[in-house]
């Protein structure tokens, strides 16, 4: 997957609001990025979108880019689609392990009403994270190993109501 790159990097301070880019920011050890919102003790530490996804909802119309759709990576050249659980990735010099492919939206976003359909919950990805970095737009990211379909990461024992946790593999995705 060579010239798989970062695009933008996207934080927000609040769950809710949209992602702003930032130049670089700092990946911390099964965290997530110093400074957003949706870092946490869970298995979804760092989001990361396509923008050939992005694309998608451009040509239905919407005004969208990097960071509207609250993903933390915008990528490039990269198929996300084609990784499985487990799967580690370099980016910069930060180790990411794939925990959870998709999410199920509870409620419908703006996007959704806009455009009768919204990518992250089908191609949007997450991941924890393994070895913390400072990490920059522009920075290769690598395929280091395909994942098995499982998570090492083991967020069911600690949030036993989670029932898409990374050890998990949803039916529903």
């Amino acid at each position: 997957m060579s010239g798989a790159k970062v695009i933008s990097i996207n934080l927000s301070p609040r769950k809710t609001m949209r992602k702003a880019p930032q130049e670089c920011a700092t990946l911390i050890l099964d965290r997530g990025f110093e400074g957003d919102a949706h870092a946490g003790d869970w298995h979804r530490q760092v989001s990361m979108l396509a923008i050939e996804s992005i694309e998608k909802m451009r040509e239905k119309g919407l005004d969208v880019g990097p960071g509207d759709f609250a993903e933390n990576l915008t990528t490039e050249g990269i198929d996300l689609m084609q990784l499985t659980l487990g799967t580690q990735v370099r980016v910069g010099d930060a180790v990411l392990e794939l925990s959870q492919i998709g999410k199920i939206c509870h409620t419908k976003c703006a996007i959704y009403y806009q455009a009768g359909d919204c990518v992250m919950p089908k191609e949007g990805i997450f991941f924890v994270v393994r070895t913390p970095a400072e990490i920059r737009v522009g920075d290769e990211i690598e395929v280091l190993k395909l994942g098995n379909g499982t998570c090492e990461a083991n967020y069911q024992e600690e949030h036993p109501g989670d029932d898409i946790a990374c050890n998990k593999v949803s039916e529903e995705l």
